[in-house]
């Protein structure tokens, strides 16, 4: 392959990456836009999930060795699919409670990491992980002050913002790529 065929290629391909990164952050923003609609994709996407996940441990329980492994494994997979069930089936009591458990996930989260941050050393980030910890705390705090009210919002606006942020690093590093690519073809035909 000559380097003019794969820096084509490769322009293509960061192309098509910059532009993927561009409607994913579209999407992003759409789905802060609509938090409730996101919240209820996403619950029912979760119980979807659980029902696939209970059905697998109660396929798997049949190739248990023993009667206590099989038990175990059946009771795991009833209760998946009575949870992603229920949530398949009341969205929005499914978006209530995922939602408190997003708030409390984040106070245990801030609970957990502050005790890191004071078991490291002053100079290995402590700062950080504290700062981490006390946005975490906070949030949580908010989520679970303002509950159930804040299911309106919490879960769609928390996966809309990774879904902006996964496209803007897709649009940055693809940028990154086109940019070392047009560099390298100055340097290639300058020599």
């Amino acid at each position: 392959m000559t380097t003019d065929s794969l820096s084509k290629d490769l322009s293509k391909q960061a192309g098509w990456s910059l532009f993927m990164g561009v409607l994913t952050a579209a999407i992003g923003i759409a789905m802060i836009v609509y938090p409730m609609a996101t919240a209820t994709v996403s619950t029912l996407f979760f119980g979807w999930a659980l029902i696939f996940a209970g059905a697998a441990q109660v396929i798997f329980a049949f190739a248990s060795p023993s009667a206590g492994p099989f038990f175990l494994k059946l009771l795991v997979g009833i209760l998946y699919g009575v949870a992603g069930l229920t949530l398949v089936v009341f969205p929005p009591a499914g978006v209530v409670t995922l939602t408190a458990a997003i708030g409390i996930m984040l106070l245990a989260e801030a609970v957990v990491e502050i005790i890191l941050a004071f078991s490291l050393p002053t100079t290995s980030g402590r700062g950080w992980m504290i700062a981490s910890s006390a946005a975490s705390g906070l949030l949580g705090i908010l989520i679970l002050a303002q509950w159930p009210s804040s299911a309106a919002w919490t879960i769609g606006t928390l996966v809309g913002t990774a879904v902006l942020f996964n496209g803007i690093s897709r649009i940055v590093i693809s940028g990154i790529a086109l940019r070392g690519l047009h560099d390298f073809k100055q340097v290639t035909t300058a020599a």
